[in-house]
């Protein structure tokens, strides 16, 4: 089966592209930067500082699942390995044992009503750990939230969870600086703010393909199957957030990992079946071409091609650039397409915001190119409630 080809010309006509994108999911990756403002507002609203009146915590647990889960991994690669408290994130409905009144719990649900953050911070009350709820107002995680007498933070629904990714981040990050956690001051905020907004106006729909770095990378690795590997675990959070993105938006399959350690599990892809003239690439159709040399091959399945993302960040170990220009040039002798993304800023959170918006961007521009609606949703988890 052939991959869905994508139609360049789809991308530089307005109306075709409007017609595309009935949800008008572009607008709302473009509502990143406003997310970003209006959370810092909410969140001192909800004077969520309380949180850290019992001190710094043993641990902070991120209970969330979907684009709320993937929050907790924005504030863990944000805080970096030098955090002096784990971070950890729970997608599930049960909190690992060992947590417990020493740790503080934040619940993020973008709909206030996943089972599993509800079952969890339930569960966090129980046990006596200090919690922090993040969600829709008037929701079943508001209610638990009062019924606890805990902040609670409200996020007004900006559509689909996964486009709602700084509305239910900020108020994580806030809550981190103020238990001494994280270094997120107001300027880094609007600098960051700054630079979803520099992104969404190079990936404005009016741009042209030629010059919009959104559009230009979803035509690149439309018709493969991307392998996407980060180079630190900035970026590693980064290309998990891509595979996640282009399976939700544009029901586009990826595989994901970080260097050096995606090197070591995943480099054998590029000698397999999935790449036309690897080493490898026998498969079916070759063990078929050795029974019967003249058979007729209109029916062999066509192989799926593969595409590499290297996403890479400016403090990524020396070593691992090392492995990364292998990793291309491994890639480029079969004849495999190199897109490379990079970070820019200096700040944490300026660098993976702009990967995230760029990422967001070129996920919705796959969608709209191969004719797929990035708003349709099939079986989110914040749409199951207890």
């Amino acid at each position: 089966m052939r991959p869905v080809e994508a139609d360049p010309g789809r991308l530089d006509d307005p109306e075709a592209l409007a017609a595309a994108d009935p949800g008008d999911m572009l607008r709302r990756v473009a509502s990143a930067a406003a997310q970003v403002r209006e959370a810092q507002l909410h969140t001192a609203e909800a004077d969520v500082e309380r949180i850290a009146q019992g001190g710094r915590p043993r641990a902070l647990v991120i209970v969330g699942t979907s684009g709320s889960g993937f929050a907790g991994e924005v504030l863990a690669a944000v805080c970096g390995q030098g955090c002096p408290v784990p971070i950890s994130t729970v997608r599930g409905h049960r909190l690992p044992g060992w947590v417990g009144a020493a740790d503080v719990v934040i619940a993020v649900s973008g709909s206030g009503g996943a089972e599993e953050t509800l079952t969890a911070a339930v569960e966090a009350v129980r046990r006596g750990c200090r919690l922090l709820c993040v969600g829709a107002p008037g929701s079943p995680l508001a209610d638990i939230a009062v019924q606890a007498g805990v902040p609670f933070v409200p996020v007004h629904a900006a559509g689909p969870e996964r486009a709602m990714l700084w509305g239910l981040t900020v108020p994580l990050l806030l809550a981190a600086r103020a238990l001494g956690l994280a270094d997120v001051t107001r300027e880094t905020l609007e600098r960051t703010a700054v630079v979803l907004e520099e992104m969404s106006h190079q990936c404005r729909p009016a741009s042209e393909a030629f010059v919009n770095p959104g559009k230009q990378v979803a035509l690149e690795i439309a018709g493969s199957m991307p392998v996407i590997w980060g180079t630190s675990p900035l970026t590693g959070a980064a290309a998990r957030r891509f595979a996640s993105q282009l399976a939700a938006n544009a029901g586009h399959p990826a595989v994901h990992g970080e260097l050096p350690a995606a090197w070591h599990d995943q480099a054998a892809i590029f000698d397999g079946p999935f790449v036309v003239g690897a080493a490898g690439a026998t498969g079916a159709a070759g063990a078929a071409d050795e029974d019967d040399f003249f058979r007729d091959r209109v029916d062999d399945p066509e192989p799926t091609l593969l595409s590499l993302v290297l996403v890479h960040d400016v403090e990524e170990h020396p070593q691992v650039t090392r492995r990364r220009e292998i990793a291309a040039e491994f890639a480029r002798d079969r004849a495999v397409p190199v897109v490379e993304l990079t970070t820019r800023g200096t700040h944490p959170l300026e660098r993976l915001a702009g990967l995230i918006a760029h990422i967001d961007y070129i996920s919705v521009y796959l969608a709209l190119a191969v004719g797929v609606d990035p708003s349709a949703t099939t079986g989110e988890p914040e749409e199951r409630t207890t």
